[in-house]
């Protein structure tokens, strides 16, 4: 798409918001043409959602204007802002959990027939259609409890891009999709493109802006640090606007290898996975990846107690180990970050405080059942200096953090535990390049402790960059393990392995 020849279809110029304490927005101006990508991007904290919030009607803006197809908007609210064309898809789906996925498609718009009553028939039927134009082949009669995270997200883009909005703002549209997931969404995207529709795309992952957006907007404190059409940029350039300085991947020496934490032999859940055999050490860094459903996710969970863990012999530390709940497990020495940080990992109405100390009340209650504030202070305290984790203060709720910072608050409080073995889901997921850096040191500090930790991630060159060992999932079993000390490791050898490709392949294409 040539933006010299697109028109513009939204134009917000010098916007100003100010929350006490905090020039979140400082005279930033904005544009989108019509039938364009434009990726916003920034560290977490930037002003990138107060911008759209402000777009959305969320927000009042203290000074500046806004244009939406060459009509002025002086006091835009969210239902103008719907009117105008305007829609959002969040980082995270929000859905009615207890309704079907049908109802949820059509949340706010039931298809009524001729005497008033909702048309259940043609409600299922249409919201099939809708779904399955974009890919998504699933009984819309289940309930939204039961889908996967990946699930719900491409329902919730799904909605928007079919409520007929002329501008959508896709906010980190794939942090909880599997890459062949990604490469769909990307591919619906484009085709709305040419059909007229602009879209908005926020992430965090460099990579997307250059696959899928034809221009792209920098912020940094709240402002503007620079704008470009995509094939004028590179990868380096943008890393330094977003950061203000050059921002390197961060290598992992390895640290010493300890003895047997976590050994597990034959494990087999039918559907899952089947004759699972792995040993995690102390100070060890294992990746687990392979492609969504096969076998790395559905083994962390389980081992965590969120799902059943199957048939096999589980040993922690050389005891059997007792699983079925969370609690179980973090008594034996074993935690778990998962991916889903908002449904499964804070409470974010709560404080920092709250959320480090939850996973080690018992620790901090010395007589009588009440919690020893000193005692919990200092501990929280310590993880906010150790961990980095910027908030004003430890009583600032968890939702008013950064996605970073988020993440952080979650590691602390299973820090706080500290455990044997720790299981990371997806730590980076949603997280600026500046804190994922942060997030992998900290990762290595934990193996230098001698924590053994295992990282479920299909970001294989994180892996690469942090573990001593990278096993492989395919269709439920292990198809191949790397180590960093013994084997040439490079991401396509790793897809071709995640894709299923024998050994003998593989090693033909080194």
């Amino acid at each position: 798409m040539d933006d010299a020849v697109s028109t513009p279809v939204v134009d917000m110029v010098d916007i100003v918001k100010v929350f006490p304490g905090v020039r979140a927005l400082d005279s930033v101006s904005f544009s989108v043409k019509s039938g364009q990508i434009h990726a916003l991007l920034g560290k977490n904290g930037a002003g990138k959602s107060t911008l759209m919030h402000v777009l959305t009607g969320l927000y009042t803006p203290d000074s500046g204007s806004i244009r939406i197809r060459g009509t002025q908007y002086e006091n835009l609210n969210t239902a103008r802002a719907k009117e105008a064309g305007i829609a959002l898809v969040a980082q995270h789906a929000k859905f009615v959990p207890g309704l079907s996925i049908a109802e949820n498609v059509y949340s706010g718009m039931l298809p009524v027939g001729q005497f008033g009553f909702v048309d259940w028939k043609k409600m299922k039927r249409d919201a099939s259609d809708r779904l399955g134009q974009f890919d998504i082949d699933i009984d819309v009669t289940r309930l939204m409890e039961e889908t996967t995270v990946a699930e719900r997200q491409m329902i919730e883009i799904a909605r928007a891009l079919f409520a007929d909005a002329s501008v959508i703002i896709l906010d980190e549209p794939t942090a909880p999709l599997p890459k062949h997931d990604v490469a769909k969404l990307f591919e619906f995207v484009r085709r709305q493109r040419e059909r007229g529709a602009s879209f908005i795309y926020i992430s965090h992952y460099l990579e997307e802006i250059f696959e899928v957006a034809d221009h792209v907007t920098v912020m940094r404190n709240g402002t503007v640090a620079g704008s470009s059409p995509v094939k004028d940029i590179t990868q380096p350039e943008l890393i330094r606007l977003i950061s203000g300085a050059d921002v390197e991947r961060y290598k992992r020496e390895g640290s010493s290898i300890g003895g047997a934490v976590l050994e597990v032999k034959g494990l087999t859940r039918p559907g899952a996975y089947s004759e699972v055999n792995l040993t995690f050490h102390g100070g060890e860094v294992v990746g687990l990846t392979g492609l969504e459903g096969s076998g790395p996710g559905e083994l962390a969970r389980g081992l965590f107690g969120l799902e059943t863990l199957g048939e096999g012999k589980v040993t922690l530390n050389s005891v059997p180990y007792r699983h079925g709940s969370p609690i179980a497990a973090l008594q034996q020495g074993l935690a778990y970050l998962p991916r889903d940080r908002h449904g499964l990992g804070i409470i974010g109405i709560r404080s920092v405080r709250d959320n480090v100390s939850l996973s080690v009340l018992e620790r901090l209650e010395p007589l009588f059942g009440l919690i020893n504030s000193a005692k919990e202070k200092k501990l929280v305290q310590d993880y906010i200096d150790v961990l980095g984790i910027k908030t004003p203060s430890m009583s600032t709720a968890v939702e008013n953090l950064s996605g970073g910072n988020q993440q952080k608050v979650v590691v602390a409080k299973l820090a706080a535990t500290e455990p044997k073995m720790l299981i990371l889901d997806e730590p980076t997921q949603g997280v600026d390049v500046q804190a994922k850096v942060e997030l992998l040191r900290i990762v290595d500090d934990l193996s230098k402790r001698g924590v053994a930790v295992a990282v479920v991630s299909d970001e294989l060159s994180e892996l690469m960059d942090i573990c001593d060992r990278i096993v492989v999932f395919y269709r439920g079993t292990i198809i191949r393990e790397f180590r960093k000390d013994r084997d040439k490791i490079t991401t396509a050898i790793l897809l071709a392995a995640i894709e299923g490709e024998t050994v003998e392949t593989i090693n033909a294409g080194v």
